[in-house]
């Protein structure tokens, strides 16, 4: 129906403004919204593929009739014609109707879109002549069944050999089965192969998989080395330097490596909570991985320079004090197997055959050491896919897969082009959007499986709505029998998933966030924001105004003197800002400036209230401050435009701040249990974390220019830069390729409360 009571006036849906609709949602969820005729609530109900419209709970055949009739008895017979215009008279207003002549809830919303760009199927088949191989039918019998390029790839062990493994082609298959292979058919000793692996996980799925194949028991398995970068090559640092390696020596955790960061950092005057610490650790880590000695390393910007002098000083304390990090176990082992040429010439012979699995996202230390040992015989194989490149934050780098065969120019590649996972349609779309890139290997994926799907590209109107669009769309396929494990929700950063959090913290749904820190309400410079509002209403907020002092520009130890101040002065804490020494005369004048208008922010809506915050209370000056101090992935007047699309469906400041602490609870009850329902619930993950998983359905949210393209990379290629816009697209790829039966992408039409354009990837 187009017509309802809502908060009790009648209401059009043709008449009512897109940004609307979230609110309308909200509240007919609390029974605000009613049948104009029987009374009776009434949901309103919004999807990907039908406008919004309001839902009786049964046949509403009569209340459409009550309420035209209804209608028209309320309008006058011809419209009021009072204003004139250019010679024309104009009617006063428009009835409301439900004729078909009048506009409806359409006239604002989209329809989605079928994805149109899909090749015509081809069906697969098999003109290859039949293989005869024993050790081909004892697989056949065992259910693992391979294609000949697969076979081409497992029997090819002699030389330099890299297999492109494009998405879902059964990688993992083909390098377990080419290591049974060598084991059994070969007679290649099991202690003389190595297998290196990107994630423990991975490891142990492959040794697993290895003891169902023919001829191969536990103790072949035992035998060969399968295993991570940092746990094969630091066993061999223990194994020849027991005490330097020393597991005690390690910092095992990121706080460990920050407690020495921040000690450094305080030197410099970097406050804890206003420097961004974890980004300086990637930044340190990259330079690392790339093998950049702090001598070597040419600072971009303020950030790069601060973090340089946090490197330097933080190497020359793990030196000190005998200790090292993951990072540290890389480079020991290459500068081990570098110095020592006799032992590299043991471990060369010792390993002669070597696979690494996930080549795209080697970084420069861990090519170097594969290389070296790969000498002199080269049996070196490498599986990856130059279209999943995804990595170039941890110092990964495409190059080494699309460079390999100019390495080893007697390099056989085999390409397995064959997708067992996603039906024709996604597998198609994919292919177009990776097609784009310029800087890769020219290869066509080509899908075993068709089907009657077409990828969905679904445009709501904001952030809010997507979340609300995706909620009710899970609840109708899981209601209809589909199993809650079957969906994933992708997005680019983790900050895009308050709305979808929030959204499924009130539903039913199991769902679990593969995230690791805080909620979006945690974030840095969102705290600080609510920081005002909850010394608004509560002035003695220790916490708040730990959070707020460096808005205002003030150290972290002035917290102590403003406790001080408020029980020498029997003042609160915010009156206490009032009374600080010692500061300059301009930063005092401030401060008694912005105090009196704490009083103001309660009367306030929250929406208001941050832009009061921002233009009154001297917030805008610190963003400012910090978007030329932080790095371009993390912008803080981001979170604002986030927090403020946030506070638009709350009507008072304390009310806001409940929901946000109710929220904060829930984030942190659901990652704590995540592992007890992870089975059994709905994904939500960043692409990078979704890497080598499948789902039967999968949502991507936020695909428009700024979001997937990240800003990012938008600004690199502005300045002639394209390297991190092909990354991007390799995301959307990657994004892409998890889902196996339906794809749907969303593009909102405004983002962070100004008009998104649609993806470039998608146009």
């Amino acid at each position: 129906m187009e017509v309802a009571y809502w908060n009790e006036r009648l209401v059009q849906l043709s008449k009512i403004q897109p940004n609307q609709y979230q609110q309308l949602y909200l509240d007919s969820k609390q029974g605000k919204v009613t049948c104009a005729h029987c009374h009776e609530k009434m949901a309103f109900s919004v999807s990907i593929e039908h406008p919004p419209q309001f839902v009786h709970s049964h046949d509403n055949t009569e209340c459409q009739k009550a309420i035209a009739t209804l209608i028209e008895q309320k309008q006058p017979s011809k419209p009021a014609l009072n204003k004139t215009a250019v010679g024309f008279r104009l009617p006063e207003r428009r009835s409301i109707t439900n004729s078909a002549s009048s506009p409806s809830a359409e006239a604002h919303w989209k329809k989605p879109e079928v994805v149109c760009r899909i090749s015509a199927f081809q069906e697969q088949t098999d003109e290859s002549k039949p293989i005869d191989h024993n050790y081909y039918a004892e697989l056949a019998q065992r259910g693992f069944r391979l294609d000949p390029y697969q076979w081409e790839a497992v029997t090819t062990t002699e030389g330099p050999l890299l297999i492109l493994a494009g998405a879902g082609s059964g990688k993992t298959r083909v390098l377990t089965a080419r290591a049974a292979f060598m084991m059994t058919a070969k007679q290649i000793p099991a202690n003389r192969m190595l297998l290196v692996t990107f994630t423990a996980k991975a490891a142990r799925e492959m040794k697993e998989r290895m003891l169902q194949y023919p001829n191969l028991n536990q103790k072949d398995i035992k035998q060969l080395l399968v295993g991570t970068f940092h746990s094969i090559f630091y066993k061999m640092l223990l194994h020849h330097d027991p005490n330097r390696w020393h597991q005690d020596r390690l910092l095992k955790w990121e706080w460990q490596k920050e407690r020495i960061a921040k000690q450094v950092g305080r030197e410099l005057g970097l406050e804890e909570k206003e420097f961004a610490y974890d980004q300086a650790l990637t930044q340190i880590g990259w330079w690392k991985n790339n093998l950049i000695i702090p001598a070597k390393v040419k600072p971009k910007d303020l950030f790069e320079e601060r973090t340089l002098h946090i490197y330097k000083q933080y190497e020359e304390i793990k030196v000190k004090e005998q200790l090292f990090d993951f990072d540290d176990m890389l480079i020991g082992c290459y500068e081990f197997l570098s110095e020592n040429l006799s032992l590299l010439e043991k471990y060369q012979e010792r390993f002669s055959y070597i696979s690494v699995d996930e080549f795209q996202d080697i970084n420069r230390v861990q090519y170097k050491i594969v290389q070296m040992l790969a000498e002199p015989h080269n049996n070196l194989c490498v599986v990856g896919d130059d279209d999943q490149s995804i990595y170039s934050f941890r110092g990964s780098n495409p190059e080494y897969i699309l460079n390999f065969k100019r390495e080893y120019p007697e390099t056989k590649t085999v390409i397995l082009a064959k997708n067992y996972r996603s039906v024709h349609s996604i597998v198609s779309t994919a292919s177009h959007v990776i097609s784009k890139n310029k800087h890769r290997y020219d290869k066509k994926l080509s899908a075993l499986t068709n089907s009657s799907f077409m990828p969905l590209v679904f445009f709501p109107y904001d952030e809010e709505l997507e979340a609300t669009i995706i909620v009710e769309d899970l609840k109708a396929r899981i209601s209809q029998g589909a199993n809650p494990a079957d969906f994933a929700i992708l997005y680019r950063t983790n900050v895009s998933t308050r709305a979808l959090f929030e959204r499924l913290v009130h539903s039913s749904l199991p769902f679990v966030i593969e995230q690791e820190g805080d909620s979006f309400y945690q974030r840095k410079t969102v705290r600080k924001v609510l920081a005002y509002m909850q010394l608004a209403i509560n002035p003695n907020d220790t916490a708040a105004m730990s959070d707020l002092i460096g808005a205002l520009f003030l150290k972290q130890d002035v917290l102590r003197d403003l406790k001080a101040l408020s029980i020498i002065e029997d003042c609160s804490l915010v009156e206490a800002l009032t009374k600080l020494t010692q500061l300059p005369p301009f930063q005092l004048k401030k401060l008694k400036t912005i105090v009196p208008l704490f009083e103001k922010i309660p009367g306030l809506k929250p929406i208001e209230a941050i832009d009061f915050i921002e233009k009154e209370m001297g917030l805008t000056d610190y963003l400012k401050k910090q978007g030329n101090e932080g790095n371009t992935m993390d912008k803080g007047s981001d979170d604002v435009r986030d927090l403020r699309v946030a506070a638009q469906a709350h009507r008072s400041v304390h009310e806001f701040l409940e929901y946000v602490d109710h929220i904060i609870h829930k984030h942190k009850e659901i990652t704590a249990n995540k592992n007890k329902i992870a089975g059994d619930a709905i994904q939500l993950m960043t692409i990078h974390r979704s890497k080598g998983l499948e789902f039967n359905h999968v949502y991507i949210i936020g695909a428009v220019d700024g979001g997937l393209p990240h800003d990012y990379a938008l600004d690199s290629w502005r300045d002639g830069n394209d390297e991190p816009m092909e990354e991007e697209r390799r995301l959307m790829y990657v994004a892409m390729t998890r889902a196996k039966e339906a794809l749907y992408i969303s593009v909102p039409s405004m983002r962070r409360g100004k008009k998104a354009i649609r993806s470039r990837f998608l146009r």
